[in-house]
């Protein structure tokens, strides 16, 4: 019995997390105006491969994002501590 909860509770948390990460790729999938029908077309495979794959391709995108975070360091830093521009008081 319990065996059985556990299955349907990992099979719940696996269909909430794929709808919630097939959400926000959709948005920068629609955001994109500038493909073709044929690069949509390869697109929407993708986005629907990754979507069923996302236990597997979630940690491989996160270790790009902190590969790109450690190139860019000081770059990033840079653009965080910016002054604000704007009127000022006298």
């Amino acid at each position: 019995m319990v065996q059985i909860l556990f299955t349907h509770i990992l099979i719940i948390v696996y269909l909430v997390m794929a709808y919630c990460i097939f959400n926000e790729w959709i948005v920068f999938f629609l955001a994109d105006e500038d493909m073709n029908s044929k690069q949509r077309l390869h697109s929407t495979i993708i986005l629907v491969i990754a979507t069923i794959l996302w236990p597997i391709v979630v940690p491989f995108a996160y270790l790009e994002l902190l590969k790109f975070h450690k190139k860019h360091k000081e770059i990033i830093d840079l653009l965080i501590n910016v002054p604000r521009v704007g009127p000022h008081e006298e």
